[in-house]
């Protein structure tokens, strides 16, 4: 591992910024190009493994199967379950590091707290908190789910209990005979509610606006067919192949066929009829939106969970805090020792864009505005040799985002190739492509569930765009990024 740093200044040729699927697949990229000579990964944390290192709430585990959700060039024989658990994932990635030599490049602890366009030495001058480095190419891969969103709620200085959000769990906070109440119901909630309820005395959950769920089918996977994935790799391949296929079918009922959401609704309704037998319950869960428009919650544990007798679901969000507890809307106090956040992240505002300083002395966000916006995802006007991951308009509402990730990789590998032998070596998009690509994203996301659904999610930024979901099939996407036009880019 790299002891950075190295003198006054650190100068490489390729820094990337982040350790989790986005950075290790940027960095396996690099290295089998053979172009790991001069680059470094940085890391905030300790260790790699971004969003599966972090969160470590009770239950966490991935709603995409791990035939797909893994490497293409590191395909796995060993998952324990259909769905892979977080503990299993993070070691994936570990695993992944340390075999294809990452740990010989990468810098952790290593917090980026700035970065700046040189223009006369065509350079980024990026600041961490254990140096500065000098890169002539920048690529962020710090992910779009991983600042947290907690509500700024009146009172919440005077609780005297213990706060967290749930990707930042305290482990050392015992919940045994602890009243804890629970704000939000995504996600994570339902993988973790149903763990804590029955070791906490009582949990209260608020509720803001109920979700689709749908059973997760899981299963686990025995060792003989974990030793057939070892011995004959092409059949874990076929699976993956298979779930691909399976995944991709549903961009026709989420923008074509709409029609065909009805079936899915009419599923998650009767799942909620045979799981909730209380009526006034049972209404509480429904949405008032069509399935798709939020992110469709896969569990077989949430609704059990919820009526059980030491658990409250409280329809609506949190009002407030007081000393002892959360006041609901209708001025109810409810008990809590122990609150916990399980309120999301801020996708369409992401921390690391006030950080980043174009060539025109503005920072990313304020070229953004509230609605972020890149070509393929991937580079912003007025940022030359800056490479986004998981950037805007890339995240997936049905499928592997790591599949995308690689896609991403494989496209800056050719933007590099764009600019090699130029006299600076610098590569660019122009505006007039960026705003052609933003426009045909609009366009294409119109009418789909994800924008014309009737809820409010947080795939719509604050200029009400969509700017955070691609609008269809993945293989679209890989199949657009594979090819450059050099009209788009201005190389120098």
């Amino acid at each position: 591992m790299i002891d950075t740093p190295r003198g006054p200044v650190d100068h490489v040729d390729i820094l990337v910024v982040g350790a989790g699927f986005g950075g290790i697949s940027m960095a396996d990229r690099l290295l089998r190009e053979g172009r790991g000579g001069d680059l470094m990964v940085v890391e905030a944390a300790d260790e790699v493994g971004g969003t599966w290192r972090d969160n470590t709430y009770p239950g966490c585990a991935c709603d995409v199967p791990t035939a797909l959700y893994s490497l293409s060039h590191h395909v796995h024989p060993d998952w324990s379950h259909a769905f892979g658990r977080q503990g299993e994932i993070q070691a994936y990635l570990v695993g992944v590091a340390d075999r294809i030599g990452l740990r010989d490049r990468l810098v952790t602890s290593c917090e980026l707290t700035g970065a700046r366009w040189d223009g006369d030495a065509a350079e980024w001058v990026v600041d961490t908190n254990r140096g500065q480095v000098r890169a002539r190419r920048l690529v962020v891969a710090t992910g779009a789910l991983s600042a947290p969103s907690v509500p700024g709620l009146p009172g919440m200085d005077d609780f005297d209990g213990e706060v967290f959000h749930s990707s930042r769990w305290r482990h050392d906070i015992p919940l045994a005979g602890k009243r804890v109440a629970v704000v939000g119901t995504g996600a994570s909630a339902v993988q973790f509610v149903p763990e804590i309820a029955g070791t906490a005395d009582h949990v209260t959950v608020f509720q803001r606006t109920p979700g689709w769920i749908l059973p997760r089918f899981d299963r686990s996977i025995s060792g003989r067919r974990r030793e057939l994935y070892r011995r004959f790799p092409v059949l874990q391949r076929i699976v993956r192949g298979r779930v691909y296929a399976g995944r991709e079918l549903y961009v026709l009922a989420f923008t074509r066929a709409r029609l065909l959401l009805r079936f899915f609704e009419m599923f998650a309704r009767f799942y909620l009829l045979v799981k909730v037998r209380d009526r006034r319950m049972r209404k509480a869960l429904t949405p008032g939106f069509s399935i798709g428009c939020k992110r469709v919650l896969l569990t077989s544990q949430w609704l059990p969970a919820l009526c059980r007798r030491d658990v409250t679901l409280v329809s609506g969000a949190a009002g407030s805090v007081t000393p002892d507890g959360l006041v609901d809307a209708g001025g109810t106090e409810h008990p809590a020792d122990v609150i916990i956040f399980a309120t999301g992240f801020t996708p369409t505002e992401p921390p690391v864009a006030r950080l980043v300083t174009g060539a025109d002395g503005r920072t990313l966000a304020a070229h953004w505005d509230g609605s972020p916006r890149a070509f393929n995802g991937v580079t912003v006007a007025g940022f030359p040799n800056l490479f986004l991951l998981y950037g805007p308009n890339t995240n997936l509402g049905h499928s592997s985002i790591v599949y995308m990730l690689e896609s991403q990789a494989e496209h800056v590998i050719r933007l590099l190739g764009l600019s090699r032998g130029a006299d600076r070596g610098t590569v660019e998009v122009r505006e007039e492509a960026v705003d052609r690509y933003s426009d045909r994203m609009d366009r294409e996301l119109a009418g789909t569930v994800w924008n014309d659904g009737g809820c409010s999610s947080w795939y719509i930024d604050s200029r009400g765009r969509n700017s955070t979901l691609w609008p269809t099939f993945t293989f679209r996407y890989r199949r657009q990024v594979s090819s450059i036009d050099p009209a788009d880019f201005v190389v120098g």
